[in-house]
């Protein structure tokens, strides 16, 4: 059996090396930026508890599967940080969706009481400025405020031009972002791989022997919980798509997310495929590769119901201005 040192590295190798590592920095940074928008909004009422809880499933069955199969310690340690990622988006949507939420709405029920205690103020108000007003007042005061308030209205309050501009300038800035972040990520992963091949620390691997799996050997139980986290992987989904039909809306969803999702999910499959094709490495990868590649599909599905309900709510938007 050779040595990884005595493989000579093809131009398949490379790119199934430089693949892997573009995942690995898709996967680093796939929770930041939905951890970001919920920062923002203040809430995370826009993604399914349901999807995060499953994907902790397949996260926790993929670390299991990694351990019982004896698989590099860098695969292993990514497989805990998914896991603590998991843990600490769910921690946050626990935070924004009951804890703050909770606190909202005691801070409303307490306005809306001494809303209520006030209401009864006016009436005796209106009742005294009827009797002290001067014949007259009240018509010129009337007049006079609504005058203020048309001319205030005019000044503040935005024509159509002025919010198609912004949302435009706004979807701008997000496609800007997203395709800096796309192309920070890819890299990065592809330098990451250069300095790995050049220290040592990644070097190519037989496809005859001496990978991990490469060979059908991987034992039934990691195979078990291989397969349990791609269905997993592939159901965790569903909520979340589900959820966005009945809201009409992806509002509270990062669309990077996704994006980084697709790009780790595209590069681990080629990254499988590049290193080899042959149908003992390729059946004994499969749950990985169906976990992988079988939720592009679903992240597609989202991403055309980010477009679709984008352009459902552009369309709404004016009409609300003119009536207002």
């Amino acid at each position: 059996m050779s040595s990884s040192s005595d493989v000579v590295l093809t131009l398949r190798e490379a790119f199934s090396g430089i693949f892997g590592s573009i995942s690995l920095a898709a996967w680093i940074f796939l929770l930041i930026p939905q951890l970001v928008e919920n920062y923002k909004l203040g809430s995370a009422e826009g993604i399914s508890t349901v999807f995060l809880l499953v994907w902790l499933v397949g996260d926790l069955s993929n670390l299991i599967g990694a351990v019982w199969a004896g698989l590099v310690p860098t695969v292993i340690a990514l497989a805990i940080y998914f896991c603590i990622a998991d843990f600490v988006l769910l921690s946050q949507c626990f935070y924004y969706n009951h804890i703050k939420k909770s606190e909202r709405d005691a801070r409303d029920s307490a306005v809306d009481s001494q809303s209520i205690d006030d209401s009864e103020r006016p009436l005796l108000d209106r009742r005294n400025s009827e009797i002290i007003g001067l014949p007259g007042s009240r018509r010129r005061s009337s007049a006079a405020s609504r005058k203020r308030r048309d001319s205030y209205g005019s000044l503040i309050r935005p024509d159509h031009d002025e919010i198609a501009t912004g949302e435009e300038q706004s979807a701008l800035k997000t496609w800007l972002t997203n395709t800096f972040s796309v192309l920070i990520i890819i890299a990065a992963g592809t330098l990451g791989w250069v300095f790995a091949w050049r220290s040592g620390a990644w070097s190519p691997v037989s496809t005859k022997g001496g990978g991990s799996h490469s060979d059908g050997s991987a034992p039934l139980g990691a195979e078990i919980f291989g397969y349990l986290s791609s269905v997993c992987y592939l159901g965790a989904r569903i909520p979340q798509i589900i959820k966005n039909f009945q809201n009409g809306s992806c509002s509270g969803l990062s669309l990077l997310f996704f994006i980084l999702s697709i790009i780790g999910n595209l590069t681990y499959g080629a990254g499988i495929l590049f290193h080899s094709t042959t149908r003992p490495y390729v059946v004994t990868n499969l749950p990985w590769l169906l976990g992988s590649l079988g939720t592009v599909f679903e992240d597609i599905l989202i991403f055309v119901q980010f477009r679709i309900y984008r352009d459902s709510e552009n369309k709404e938007n004016p009409a609300v201005e003119a009536e207002g």
